[in-house]
């Protein structure tokens, strides 16, 4: 028995995962009557007409080779679909896992919504806009002494002085005193 895709060449086919034995999977067999060829089903169909051949021609030895070849391929054939059956059986609790999920989801949302629907948000009497807290006033909390926290203090912390802005100095010559007027 030799699996006719272990004799594919190139690189095209090296990508490809092998899932197992594969029901429609194509197998050379070869037999005492020579090679047969096709899936696991056809290759039993094939070995049960010869071994009934094999009967009606009274060779019950060549009738029991055929039969117990047909038997082997019995077997790939039924652990195949039970794999097979398997892969479908873990995939659709997947699936129903992820559904049930996203209605547990799907609930929440809505328990959110109707909540959000029967506590409306706060109403400002005057302008009737929705009351915001972000935008109510702030404490200052440069005012606010804050505790010691045991970090050490440095220069990047500290609160850089402010600059002494000085005074222009006057020059006389530019404004002259003004003369007092004259006393009439």
């Amino acid at each position: 028995m030799r699996s006719s895709k272990s004799r594919s060449r190139g690189n095209k086919n090296r990508n490809r995962q092998n899932n197992g034995n594969n029901q429609n999977r194509v197998f050379d067999s070869s037999g005492p009557e020579g090679k047969v060829r096709g899936t696991p089903q056809q290759i039993i169909d094939k070995y049960n007409q010869l071994a009934r051949d094999a009967a009606l021609s009274n060779d019950r030895v060549a009738a029991e080779n055929f039969q117990q070849h047909a038997e082997h391929y019995t077997r790939l054939l039924t652990e195949a679909m039970r794999e097979a059956e398997a892969r479908r059986e873990a995939h659709e609790a997947q699936q129903r896992e992820r559904q049930a999920q996203r209605d547990a989801e799907r609930a929440e949302r809505e328990a959110n919504r109707a909540e959000r629907e029967a506590n409306p948000p706060r109403r400002d009497k005057e302008t009737g806009q929705p009351n915001d807290p972000a935008s109510a006033p702030q404490p200052d909390m440069a005012a606010i002494e804050q505790p010691d926290s045991g970090l050490v203090e440095t220069p990047e912390s500290k609160p850089k002085p402010r600059k002494r802005t000085r005074k222009p100095k006057v020059n006389p010559l530019d404004n002259p005193p003004e003369a007092p007027e004259a006393a009439e």
